[in-house]
């Protein structure tokens, strides 16, 4: 994963309600859009539907923030897709949920999780604190383009498949796919509180 530096600094050549409220942040560049966009808390936002709802609420999570990059990347006719990936979510690559999923006799969870592909790059914009011997995401159970409006009731019914098909596929009978998406919600509590914890008081 790249992060907001590998994003070139194209400069705003076209209007709209996107780019008018970057502006407005005295932002005028892909590149600097990005760095923004990643220098923002990692935090569920109260209205993910809402295009602007990172600038608004000056928070996000890695669906937000990247449905609002690939709006603005839209909006300027640049190059970029938003992706969506399932990944086997651990402690190893994301620090915090390796004690919430110990209890349950987990080693990981499959999770959903959203960047940007630009230039042949995955940009991941989350914002989650790097964490010292936190390894990177080497292999994705699945990746799908997906559009901006997909981020909320599409992304999460793709994941709650791929939670199935993963607890089917290693027997884990114990737990039905709501009860693992309970655990699942507990570690992106855990995540949420990890970050707001790491962020500047």
């Amino acid at each position: 994963m790249h992060t907001w530096k590998s994003v070139e600094p194209i400069p705003f050549r076209n209007s709209g309600e996107i780019s008018r409220a970057f502006i407005r942040w005295r932002i005028s560049d892909l590149r600097e859009a990005a760095r923004l966009v990643q220098s923002l808390p990692y935090a569920r936002n109260a209205r993910p539907e809402c295009p602007l709802a990172v600038l608004d609420e000056e928070c996000g999570t890695c669906s937000t923030k990247h449905a609002l990059m690939q709006r603005l990347a839209n909006e300027q006719h640049i190059s970029m897709k938003l992706i969506v990936g399932i990944y086997e979510m651990s402690g190893h690559n994301t620090p915090g949920v390796g004690e919430v999923l110990k209890p349950f006799g987990l080693s990981s969870l499959p999770e959903a999780h959203c960047y940007l592909r630009l230039r042949g790059k995955r940009i991941d914009l989350t914002g989650l604190p790097h964490t010292q011997g936190r390894k990177p995401i080497q292999h994705f159970l699945l990746e799908e383009t997906i559009e901006p409006d997909e981020i909320t009731d599409y992304k999460v019914w793709l994941h709650k498949c791929a939670l199935e098909a993963w607890s089917t596929r290693l027997t884990l009978g114990q737990y039905s796919t709501p009860e693992l998406w309970r655990i699942r919600e507990q570690c992106i509590r855990a995540l949420s509180s990890r970050a707001s914890h790491s962020a500047p008081g």
